[in-house]
């Protein structure tokens, strides 16, 4: 049986154009580019260092962590993190995002691959079955902090070895939880999908926009 793309309500929430924008607190450039996709106004809120290199943003999950709990977890202190950062450098107050995906197979967490040896591993073992990716979004303002999860299941073809020493030499794998990217080469081993393209790319856009509507946050309206 085939996958059959989960259906939302065509009703979009209007979210009020304010004067000011949101932080980004990620250095992925697609999460820019979906967050601009839906007309976020939003500043890159860089840390000096990867935000997982924070002793308080250590990604190894907990004794017993479920993957869902595990994104939420990891986004919320990322917001956090950002939030922080914000008032050490005494920036303009504005609500600040954050975001954290994993790859789910049978239930275990599979991260980002500490090298491409790893990676080649991880598609092994997705080759051919199906598995769920989890991206929780959180923003964070000075009264509050809210998170959305979003899961998604992908189901690969069987790869061969040779797909994967190919795939892998490309180093698209490279800081991908799962070992892969789904909006770029790996799409040709994706052969089914229920849930949020861009979730599984890492922001899902229909919940960022129900966060951000939530939390009165900017968005551009055009006509």
């Amino acid at each position: 049986m085939g996958f059959v793309s989960s259906s939302r309500s065509s009703t979009r929430p209007v979210i009020t154009q304010l004067d000011r924008s949101i932080y980004l607190a990620s250095r992925s450039p697609r999460r820019r580019e979906l967050l601009a996709q839906i007309g976020v106004r939003f500043q890159v809120l860089m840390f000096r260092d990867r935000p997982e290199a924070d002793a308080e943003l250590d990604e190894t999950p907990l004794a017993g962590e479920v993957p869902g709990a595990y994104v939420e977890r990891l986004a919320r202190a990322k917001a956090q993190a950002g939030w922080k950062r914000l008032e050490q450098r005494s920036l303009p107050r504005s609500a600040v995002l954050a975001a954290d995906t994993t790859v789910a197979l049978a239930g275990r967490i599979l991260g980002k691959p500490a090298d491409r040896i790893e990676a080649a591993a991880m598609l092994a073992e997705l080759s051919g079955r199906r598995h769920e990716v989890l991206t929780a979004v959180a923003l964070k303002d000075e009264a509050r902090m809210e998170c959305a999860l979003s899961v998604s299941e992908v189901e690969f073809r069987a790869l061969s070895a040779e797909d994967i020493r190919q795939y892998v030499a490309t180093g698209e794998c490279d800081d991908k939880a799962g070992g892969y990217a789904i909006q770029g080469r790996a799409a040709q081993f994706v052969a089914g999908l229920r849930g949020s393209f861009s979730g599984v790319m890492g922001l899902p856009l229909y919940e960022t926009a129900q966060l951000l509507e939530r939390m009165s946050a900017p968005r551009d309206r055009r006509k």
